[in-house]
């Protein structure tokens, strides 16, 4: 399993085979690959007739490594990030990072902090390609096919590699009109008297970090951020959302925080990380990217 072996392997079907690894399945690796899965086997089956040994134990519910691909695995992926650090670093001498960078995050961060930033990225990077998508929970980059996803709150341990973009502290807070209709909620206790706008899809975001308060059941609730904010904004009840959402609704008076003597700072739920895989091919354009906005997020 030497340099002899892996100078006869393709780099294309070593590609390949970390694909079917990072995936869990052959049919999975040509899905995101955009390849038939007879090409996905084909490679496979190469790459273990060359090495003389089994890579993958293959079932009819998973495919798992044998000991011996698991130190070849281990192996190609370094040398193979290796060989693209390597790359990178001749192009990048003379050229920008170029191709498609495809972003996932919550909609409330794609549209409060990620779009007043695309103009003026595009202008410093006018060769990447930015595919903005949407969603709410944790997912799976390679089932999603996404090369850098933005997350709010505490990280899962995995195999992603993680990037601090911030904190975001968290507010309660209630339109004017709805104040001046219900009153003021000075205690957490008070919150009992009060229509409370909350997640319908992520229950753990319905217990805010107020001292003596409790979980509440909400009285409306929404599945994503900005309908709960929209929902604040005309009146509808009391809700706890992120700094980076609703700053300026309470520097403009459109809302306003309520039970600040109360508030549990530095929860985990106030980190903003963006997570992608260490090796990917798109390495320079994600670090271009992240460097880009990170100085530039107005998170607080």
């Amino acid at each position: 399993m030497g340099l002899a072996l892996d100078l006869k392997t393709r780099s294309d079907d070593l590609e390949v085979l970390l694909c079917v690894v990072d995936s869990g399945g052959f049919s999975a690796a040509a899905d995101v690959l955009d390849i038939q899965v007879a090409r996905v086997s084909r490679a496979v089956s190469k790459i273990e007739k060359q090495l003389g040994v089994s890579i993958l134990t293959r079932t009819t519910r998973r495919i798992e490594l044998t000991e011996e691909g698991r130190k070849f695995v281990n192996t190609i992926r370094a040398a193979l990030l290796s060989i693209q650090t390597a790359e990178n670093e001749i192009i990048s001498r003379g050229e920008l990072p170029a191709g498609k960078l495809r972003i996932n995050a919550a909609s409330p961060f794609i549209f409060h902090q990620l779009i007043p930033l695309i103009h003026p990225f595009k202008l410093a990077y006018p060769d990447i390609e930015l595919e903005l998508r949407s969603n709410e929970a944790f997912i799976d980059l390679i089932e999603k096919r996404t090369d850098v996803a933005i997350r709010i709150g505490k990280l899962e341990d995995s195999t992603l590699h993680a990037k601090a973009l911030g904190n975001s502290p968290l507010y309660i807070v209630a339109s004017p009109e709805y104040i001046a209709k219900r009153g003021l909620a000075k205690h957490p206790k008070d919150l009992y008297q009060h229509d409370i706008i909350g997640f319908s899809d992520i229950k753990s975001l319905n217990k805010w970090p107020l001292k003596g308060g409790e979980a509440i059941a909400p009285t409306v609730t929404a599945s994503n951020g900005e309908t709960i904010r929209q929902l604040a904004l005309t009146g509808n009840g009391i809700a706890c959302l992120s700094g980076f959402m609703v700053h300026g609704d309470i520097a403009s008076g459109a809302l306003i925080s309520l039970l600040a003597p109360y508030r549990i700072q530095n929860t985990e739920r106030e980190q903003i990380n963006a997570v992608f895989y260490k090796s990917s091919a798109v390495a320079r354009r994600i670090t271009a990217f992240l460097d880009f906005i990170k100085p530039k997020l107005t998170l607080k």
